[in-house]
Order: C-alpha cells, then structure tokens, then sequence
C-alpha cells in the first residue's frame, strides 16, 4: 500500500541528490549526466520504498520528458542552422562586419547591448546565443577576451531580452500564470531591468578595459583569412533577416527555423554551384569543419550539427526525468505547499516565490517548471495578502527563467555550454543580469512592503 511522503523525507531526499549532484560535478568534476543517473535510481528506490508502482514511476519519467521534446527538436534545428549558416558565409559576415564597427576597449558592453536588443526582436535566448552568439564570442577571442566574460555578455543580453519580449515563451508563460495582461506584464518588469540593466553595463565597461590592444595582428590574419575562405556578402545576411521577420510575425520557433535552414541552403548552392547535397547533408549531421590552415579561426568555425547537440539532449532526457520522479513522487509539492503556508507579507512572499523558482531550477532543470509551479503554488497567497499579480509574473520571470541558464544541468545552461563551448561554471561569475535580477527584485519586494505598511498605519490612524 502506497504510503505518503513526509516533509522531514522530502528534506533529506532532496539533501541527499544535491549533495552527490554536487560533489560529482563540482568536486570530482565528473560529466552530470553521471551523478543525475545516479539520482534517478535512488528517487526510483525510495519511491519503491513508499509502495509506489512501476507504472507511476514511469508516468513521473515520462511526464517529466514531456515539456522538453518541443525543446529538444529545437536544439537539433539550431545545431544544423549554425553549421548551415557557417558554410553560406552568415556567420562570418557577421563576424566580418562586427570587426569594423566594435572596438575592443567597448567590446562587451556592446555584445551585451546588441545580444539584449536582438533578445527582444526574436523574443529567444537560445536563437540570439547561437547566432549572433556564436559570432560575438569568435570575435572577442581574437580580441584576446576571455571567452566566459564573452559568453557572460552574451548570456546577459540574451536573457534580458528574452524576459522583455512580447515574444518570449516565459514572458507569455509568467504572464498567463499569474493572470496578468502580457503589456502590463513587460511594464512593470521595467523597475527591476532598468537597474539589472544599468549594473550589468557598468560591470562589463570596467572589465571590458581588461581587452588586450595588441590583438590587431590577430584580427587582421582573421579579417583575411575569413575572406579567402567564406563567402563575405550582405545576401548571406538573408537567412538572419528570416528570423527576425518570423519572429514579428509570431511564428513558432521550429517552422521558423526550418525556413532560415532552407535559405540557408539555397543560399550555399547560389555561391558555391559546384556542392553536392550529400555535403549539405554532411554539415547538417555532422556539423562545418573549417579547412583554412589557420588553427584559430579553424577551432571558432568547426562546430553545429545534429550530432553536437547530443551531448546536450541526454544530459535533458536525464534532468527531465528525475524532476518529473520528483514532482510525481510528490516531493516538490510537500515542500512548496509547506513553504506557501509560512508567508504573510509582500516581502517575505516574494522572497518565497524566488526560492521556490531558483530551487525547482536547481531540482528540476526546466525553466517552464520553475515558472509554473510556483506561479500555481503562491498564486492565490498573493490574492489573500492583496499583492499585485504583476509581482508574481515579474518574480517568475525574474528567478525562474533568467536563474536557468546558470544551472549546469539547466536546460538552458546545457544548451548554452554545448553551443559556445564555455562550461556553465565558468561563465556564472560573468552571468551578471542573470544573477542581479532576482536580488533586485526581492530587495523591491521588501522595501515595497515597508510602503504598504506605512500607507496601512496612515488609514489606522
């Protein structure tokens, strides 16, 4: 007979994972794909200790997998559009034109402004990380940046964009969870992304005076050999004009994808008559091999494919699984129903909606899941304490999807380690509007309680 899980069980449940999670990939610095198998069998131990059938094991794996498919066959699309675009010429005629209008003193200020900007247009963290991303982190590297302070501008930008879009999956998500107009929404998101915002810019103008200035050679041999081996032409451009006139149109990621690949591919066989399909077909399972002789531009130019998002895609499978263990095991619940009782004031709920999205991130790895479930858990104490709806879509916003991308088994922080190359924890220090947004927005939700206090003492007296 099924017996139910205790609070004090889920706690030291939960202890446990972490722990060897953690001293796994931390500690040992083993691959996470590792140590979260090996979670998956202790949750499917204990669930069998608690009677629990193999057929609602399965149901918690499966359900868990769900939400990520659509996912999945995203990350396969964007592996084949980045080796795709960088056999036409795309990439580096992105890279090319860059050169010439950034300098290296104002490099990563510019990466995070320009990746934020494009974030809002496509409203999608992952198309602004593997496109121009992608372009950005080549360029800095040959600007002799370190390629985790390049990949933390890009990340930042990408996420504020992605958190401010009309667009944006989770910013409709948080929105629609916390029943609020998706407008009014992006408004009040603007008093903790200003200062996000202004943090951030400061924080890469001072580490950006770190670029070395005699990376001009560098540059030059780059510019050069980039010409002599691509395709350098404002048509190759085309394919990123796709994207961003789907994304005003409101087309899903994947036909929209689908469509930049095909032009893409036109657009190869245009310049370059003479490719066979099976080459194409090549690129896309296998990813570009750059062939120029020069080993540094060769390292930035051999990637994309199918196949380079597998590493990505087991590491999901295996994330989504034991959070869907978790959530059907009904470990999440005991805890956040647990935590929903204890608040009675803006601030420390606030606080509580934060945590509660950070830990589901942490658990859990998905980003939807770390914006619905506590959006559906405290939803109904913000009514009961009177706090403005736009406060629980702006915190799940804030500490749910933009705290992803700093989770290594994430699966925003997998897709961005396998897309760029950089490892999650060593871009996390440079992460910085990732790791800002919710401080502010906590620290907001306190000071704002302290208002609603005074305004209630005033109508008292």
């Amino acid at each position: 007979m099924k017996r139910d899980v205790t609070l004090k069980e889920s706690i030291f449940l939960l202890v446990v994972l972490l722990a060897i999670i953690g001293t796994c990939i931390i500690g040992l610095s083993l691959p996470p794909q590792v140590p979260i198998l090996i979670a998956i069998g202790i949750v499917i131990l204990f669930a069998k200790v608690k009677s629990f059938s193999w057929d609602t094991i399965h149901k918690g794996i499966m359900n868990g997998i769900t939400p990520g498919l659509i996912p999945i066959i995203i990350f396969m699309l964007i592996g084949v559009l980045i080796s795709v675009w960088i056999a036409a010429g795309t990439i580096p005629t992105i890279m090319i034109y860059g050169f010439k209008i950034l300098s290296a003193k104002f490099f990563l200020p510019s990466v995070f402004v320009i990746c934020a900007l494009v974030g809002i247009m496509v409203g999608s963290s992952f198309t602004t990380i593997s496109t121009v991303g992608i372009a950005f982190l080549g360029m800095g590297q040959m600007m002799g940046l370190n390629p985790a302070m390049i990949a933390g501008a890009i990340i930042s930008g990408a996420f504020l964009g992605n958190n401010v879009s009309p667009l944006s999956d989770t910013a409709n998500l948080a929105a629609a969870i916390a029943e609020v107009d998706l407008f009014e929404h992006i408004r009040s998101m603007m008093r903790t992304i200003i200062p996000a915002f202004v943090i951030t810019l400061i924080f890469f103008l001072f580490v950006g005076h770190g670029a070395s200035e005699s990376a001009g050679n560098e540059i030059d041999v780059l510019v050069r050999t980039l010409h002599s081996s691509f395709t350098i032409s404002a048509f190759t451009l085309i394919p990123v004009l796709v994207l961003f006139l789907c994304a005003w149109r409101k087309v899903p990621a994947i036909p929209t994808l689908l469509l930049s690949i095909v032009v893409t591919i036109v657009i190869c066989f245009i310049y370059h008559p003479h490719i066979s399909l099976s080459q194409i077909a090549s690129y896309m399972q296998d990813g570009f091999v750059s062939n120029t002789g020069v080993k540094s531009v060769d390292v930035l130019l051999t990637r994309g494919g199918m196949q380079s998002m597998m590493w990505s895609v087991s590491l999901i499978l295996l994330a989504l699984a034991l959070g869907g263990l978790l959530v059907e095991v009904k470990i999440i619940e005991k805890l956040i129903s647990k935590i929903s009782g204890m608040v009675s004031t803006k601030g420390n709920l606030m606080l509580m909606t934060a945590l509660s999205s950070i830990g589901i991130n942490v658990l859990l790895g998905e980003q939807y899941l770390s914006v619905i479930l506590p959006g559906e858990a405290f939803k109904s104490q913000f009514k009961a304490i009177h706090v403005d709806s736009k406060n629980l879509s702006g915190i799940l916003a804030n500490a749910g999807a933009a705290v992803n991308p700093l989770i290594p088994w994430g699966v925003s922080g997998v897709f961005i380690a396998g897309t760029l190359g950089v490892s999650t924890l060593q871009y996390l220090p440079f992460t910085i509007f990732c790791l800002v947004i919710p401080v502010i927005h906590v620290i907001l939700g306190f000071l704002g309680n302290g208002k609603q206090q005074l305004k209630e003492h005033k109508k008292a007296s």
